[in-house]
């Protein structure tokens, strides 16, 4: 039994990676299989459809973000220090992303916009978690006194966002990490606007 979870698992993960690389559309079933080195009746014996499994390996691509974040505001003591952490996760976006192929929510927006509506509702649940974080974070700021009082909180999220996502797509799509360091330098700049005057 466990060697079938353990099957499973591995199909699930290989498969996330292979879709955060070429797509949802972009990967067929012989992809699926070599990425795997299983036959489709073995890939079969485990998910239903390709749907079904490309909601397994997006579920599991997101556990991997989770994770690079949880560790990344690990012993952060202000709101400063956690916003320029998580927004920093994706650094070394060419060499070493916290997934293989780039940012798994942001990959999937794209490819399943007309094509997956399951998959495609799914990133977007993703999206309003990690706006989410962003804002418990810019609250606990606001709280603590670190940001200003009047800081709009969902605009300053969005616009965060927005930024950082386009950092990853142009240091992927041009394969140079430099485009990442000056959203970087960049955010540092936004933070001290943010700072209490």
């Amino acid at each position: 039994m466990r060697n079938g979870q353990d099957t499973r698992n591995r199909i699930i993960e290989q498969s996330a990676v292979l879709f955060n690389e070429k797509g949802y559309s972009g990967s067929s079933i012989n992809d699926i299989m070599d990425a795997t080195g299983l036959k489709k009746g073995g890939i079969y014996r485990h998910f239903k459809n390709k749907d079904e499994l490309a909601l397994e390996a997006f579920n599991y691509a997101v556990d991997v973000l989770r994770k690079s974040y949880r560790q990344a505001i690990y012993g952060k003591k202000t709101a400063e220090e956690k916003l320029i952490a998580v927004l920093s996760v994706y650094r070394n976006v060419v060499e070493a992303p916290p997934l293989q192929g780039g940012c798994p929510v942001l990959n999937t927006a794209v490819d399943t916009d007309d094509t997956h509506p399951l998959l495609n509702q799914r990133a977007r649940e993703v999206m309003s978690e990690w706006l989410s974080l962003l804002s418990s974070i810019l609250h606990e700021g606001i709280q603590a006194k670190e940001f200003r009082a009047d800081l709009d909180v969902e605009e300053a999220a969005i616009f965060l966002t927005s930024a950082f996502e386009g950092s990853i797509m142009m240091g992927k799509l041009y394969k140079d990490n430099g485009y990442v360091e000056k959203y970087a330098a960049q955010l540092k700049r936004y933070i001290n606007y943010c700072v209490k005057q």
